[in-house]
């Protein structure tokens, strides 16, 4: 259980931050890591160590991850369970006739989850980081575990271990004439492994890696982007001054 860490993330929808009806539960905003290659190292490390087991990024090869600063024999060496090429793609390690008969379907490739979660006003990247963090132990559920941003998830937290068990404060207020329950805060039931702050941070490295995954061009078309408008407006200056020497002297 311990790498379910997006067994249901392809299939997730909101939850209610009231538990009401027709309410939406807030996302929070994911910083944005992508650029820190120290972060994208440690989400990489998360994301084998979590997510692969069960879930593919079948559209993308271990020795991409050299973009990251890594070196082939660092990635084969500390990335790399169940393959033997560094070309090789990373593809899940759980068998899909075994997957489809304990979780009723195959675990989703999670390649592209970054940017197919985003919605009106946010990324991909909000969703998953505030997935990540909302889950909460709940003995009524079969699997002990539930989440704010995805009621009756199925899927048990896949880093407890790490954040440690916890539980939602709410507290019943007036809405529209009727009694809702709104979030106040969360009480620590058992400590993880890591410190709140710490694992909201890793929590954000797992999520930056999975951005970078989405689309590992980003940044660089970002950037050739702003050149290519620079360019085009010392070129629109030039091309000005240029018409204006040829017709000045036309009347």
């Amino acid at each position: 259980m311990k790498k379910w860490i997006a067994g249901c993330l392809v299939a997730l929808g909101l939850a209610t931050n009231a538990f009401a009806a027709g309410g939406g539960f807030p996302l929070e905003k994911a910083p944005n890591l992508t650029n820190d290659l120290s972060a994208l190292q440690n989400g990489a490390k998360i994301f084998v160590n979590h997510c692969l087991s069960c879930h593919s990024a079948s559209f993308v090869r271990y020795n991409r991850m050299t973009e990251l600063g890594l070196t082939e024999k660092q990635i084969k060496e500390n990335l790399m369970f169940t393959t033997e090429k560094v070309g090789d793609l990373m593809i899940s390690a759980i068998n899909p006739a075994q997957a489809k008969q304990w979780f009723g379907a195959n675990p989703p490739d999670l390649t592209l989850v970054a940017r197919s979660r985003a919605s009106a006003g946010h990324t991909g990247a909000d969703y998953l980081y505030t997935l990540l963090r909302t889950y909460y132990r709940d003995e009524t559920k079969p699997t002990g575990w539930n989440n704010l941003a995805f009621p009756n998830i199925g899927m048990p937290n896949p880093l407890w271990e790490l954040q440690g068990e916890r539980k939602p404060v709410m507290e019943t207020v007036s809405s529209h004439g009727h009694e809702v329950q709104v979030l106040r805060g969360w009480e620590q039931v058992k400590p993880g492994t890591m410190t709140q702050a710490e694992y909201d941070r890793n929590v954000a490295e797992l999520v930056a890696f999975m951005q970078w995954m989405a689309e590992p061009a980003h940044n660089d078309r970002v950037r050739l982007g702003i050149w290519v408008l620079i360019f085009l407006g010392v070129f629109t200056i030039v091309a000005w001054r240029l018409n204006a020497a040829f017709w000045k002297d036309i009347k």
